[in-house]
């Protein structure tokens, strides 16, 4: 057994199942030892879809992914990805090859400083030293990424650690279970129950894994007791959302939206999230959304067991017995006619399957989305908590691949969807259930809207040349065809509908383009 195969090997031992590669020459040992047939190993054709797809898999496994990536190059093209991910609380272990440690003083080209790349984004960074040590080290990377919340391990490995003989791998007789987050301390829990008590305006904020299951159900009781809102940040990891769930709300994205939004609030309870912050700060816009007086209450730390901390706060409130409010199922009906923001968010409400998941990057076109979704068949909500775009095909990718018997749905912008869109030949390789949508208006529509909220009024020509992406435009159809991924082009909000609902009956990945 070399280096490589004891970290193959421990990988199966610790409960890793898929390896999200893009490999080079550095890599070829471990390429060698991915043979073992209980490790599956997926090959993307760019280091940002690997990362992304290791995110999309933590978010509905909640067990880390592992990633191959080539050298400094290969690590820093996967970065983007990576920050989302440790954004959201993903955990994931990256393997980087690196050139054998002899080879390092001669400054061959790839050469460059792993370290220096990986430590801005990764949690935990180490340097196998020995092939004898690769296992330990791949386990200690695995036990990081276990961690609530989710933490980057990246390990490097000098080309001698993988192709030198290695001490032989002991399976245990089972693997031990990831540490168990820490209880809420009880005078916090005893100081939030006060404040609910108050009467005074209250939120309920939600992250984390207090988004879904049992948290979820939990925090809808204390809604219902108190009369306090229950709600997200903008964006949210994973939210379990639909008919016969606790709904929440959304606070919105632009600033004066969401001061409107908070405006009487006079305390925020929050669970495994922070107070919420404007994601861009803007002349003369402040930065921190919350009203002047209001006060912030951490009910759950994002290394805490929000279950935990809210069957304390129930007891305490004396409402073990309340029942939450659930979101009722309500037909928005079939859109017909054009297609806008609010068209394109009833298609989708229509035609979304029971236990769908939907990976939302769609920050203009689909703003009405979160709202009339809420009361569609239940399913799984996933967005990009770090901002950076290239989130979604890659993210829905990895989400396939967690639950092969959910339709996954990919909402993206067409800027965005050219960041990975090389996320397609992996869907059609893979023959994953994905239909990714992209809502086609030849620019960054974004960049538009954000310009304006500058004060800078509409674009000029020579601004207009760095946002708009359509000469030449690109053809969608032609782009997911080459991929091997059915495509389909549609017009209207009825079309949008039927396109949906098409995909859904046969399996494999489908493209939708939306033109608008």
């Amino acid at each position: 057994m070399n280096g490589a195969e004891s970290l193959a090997a421990t990988l199966v031992r610790e409960g890793v199942e898929i390896c999200f590669a893009n490999p080079g020459t550095s890599e070829m040992h471990f390429l060698a030892a991915l043979e073992n047939p209980r490790l599956r190993s997926v090959l993307c054709l760019f280091e940002g879809v690997a990362t992304g797809a290791a995110d999309g898999w933590y978010r509905m496994k909640n067990h880390p992914a592992s990633t191959l990536l080539h050298l400094g190059p290969g690590l820093a093209n996967g970065l983007a990805n990576i920050h989302n991910a440790r954004r959201a609380g993903s955990g994931m272990v990256n393997i980087v090859g690196e050139h054998a440690t002899a080879h390092l003083k001669y400054d061959a080209p790839l050469t460059s400083d792993i370290e220096g790349l990986a430590r801005p984004l990764s949690h935990w960074v180490r340097r196998a030293d020995s092939s004898h040590s690769v296992a330990a080290d791949a386990a200690a990377a695995i036990a990081q990424a276990r961690l609530k919340p989710g933490r980057i391990a990246t390990l490097i490995l000098p080309g001698e650690t993988s192709w030198d003989e290695a001490r032989p791998v002991e399976t245990p007789p089972s693997r031990p279970p990831a540490p168990a987050p820490k209880t809420p301390e009880p005078a916090r829990i005893a100081h939030v129950a006060q404040v609910l008590r108050s009467g005074e305006p209250a939120f309920l904020l939600l992250g984390g894994h207090a988004t879904r299951g049992r948290a979820l159900e939990l925090a809808g009781r204390v809604g219902a007791h108190t009369g306090c809102r229950l709600a997200t940040q903008f964006f949210t990891a994973r939210i379990e959302r639909g008919a016969g769930r606790v709904p929440l709300e959304r606070i919105p994205y632009y600033i004066p939206a969401a001061l409107a939004f908070l405006k009487d609030l006079k305390h925020l309870v929050t669970l495994e999230t922070g107070e919420p912050i404007a994601f861009f700060n803007y002349p003369g816009k402040p930065s921190q959304m919350k009203p002047p007086g209001c006060l912030v209450h951490a009910l759950s730390a994002t290394d805490e067991d929000s279950v935990a901390g809210l069957e304390m706060l129930l007891d305490e409130l004396g409402a073990t017995a309340t029942r939450p409010l659930l979101q009722d199922r309500i037909d928005t009906g079939i859109p017909e006619g054009a297609l806008d923001p609010r068209s394109i968010a009833r298609a989708l409400a229509a035609a979304l399957p029971e236990n769908a998941i939907l990976v939302d990057e769609s920050l203009t076109t689909g703003r009405e989305s979160m709202g009339l979704t809420a009361c569609a068949l239940p399913h799984d909500t996933l967005q990009n908590m770090g901002g950076s775009i290239g989130f979604g095909t890659p993210v829905a990718t990895g989400a396939a691949l967690a639950c092969p018997d959910r339709r996954t749905f990919c909402m993206v912008g067409d800027g965005s969807a050219m960041y990975t869109i090389q996320s397609l030949w992996t869907q059609a390789r893979e023959s994953l259930n994905v239909t990714t949508i992209i809502f086609a208006n030849n620019s960054y529509q974004i960049l538009k809207v954000e310009f304006g909220n500058m004060g800078f009024g509409a674009p000029g020509p020579r601004a207009l040349g760095l946002i708009d992406i359509d000469k030449p435009r690109i053809d969608w159809l032609a782009m997911g065809k080459s991929m091997g991924v059915p495509s389909v082009r549609v017009g209207n909000a009825r079309a949008f509908y039927d396109a949906m609902r098409n995909s859904a009956r046969e399996p494999g990945p489908a493209l939708i383009e939306v033109c608008l």
